[in-house]
């Protein structure tokens, strides 16, 4: 008889074969061991260079916004030492010259109110020696205000009153002016003051 064990597969051999032996899996994990270190290794080198980046972009944006604000400060110092003797200038040139300019027009604005609030009483104008002849040629131009110019040694120029019965109305032109010159000092001390604290 013969055999037919050719025919069929021999699973002792196949067994046999394909065993694997301790020293292939011991290969094996030492493998994944070395696998899961590097990676491990590149995954903290990632994380360490990303935090180094986000650091370096912090200290940057912190450096550029010391160098915005000290920038702003420079500007805006600069502005103020320009603006100084230009506002210096007008408060003691300009603006008089505008003020004296406007009496005469600002004190026909009051007569004519008094006049229409107060009938035709008698008005009297009381001025400095040196607006004299600028209310004089007032009253010539104006002829439907009645109204008495008086000249009072104790006013200065650009004050007047104006005197009817028992009121009396004032237009103070170099008070206005030292108020405006008050305001624009005090402005600029204070903005000392905050550099000097700064």
């Amino acid at each position: 008889m013969k055999s037919i064990s050719h025919l069929l597969e021999d699973f002792g051999e196949t067994r046999a074969e394909t065993q694997v032996g301790t020293d292939e899996v011991s290969l094996e994990d030492e493998r994944l061991k070395s696998f899961e270190t590097g990676y491990q290794a590149g995954w903290d080198d990632a994380v360490k260079a990303q935090t180094e980046d986000a650091r370096r972009i912090t200290a940057d944006l912190a450096q550029n916004l010391q160098d915005l604000q000290f920038t702003y400060e420079e500007a805006y110092s600069a502005v103020m030492q320009a603006l100084h003797p230009l506002l210096a200038q007008m408060t003691t040139t300009i603006l008089p010259r505008l003020a004296h300019q406007s009496l005469v027009p600002r004190l026909t604005e009051m007569l004519h109110e008094l006049a229409r609030d107060q009938g035709r009483r008698s008005v009297e104008i009381a001025a400095a020696p040196d607006d004299m002849a600028r209310l004089g040629h007032l009253l010539e131009n104006e002829p439907d205000i009645e109204a008495a110019l008086v000249e009072d040694d104790t006013l200065g120029s650009g004050q007047i009153y104006l005197r009817f019965g028992d009121a009396e109305r004032e237009i103070d032109l170099s008070a206005t002016l030292d108020g405006i010159d008050a305001a624009v000092a005090g402005f600029f001390d204070q903005h000392l003051q905050e550099r000097a604290t700064a």
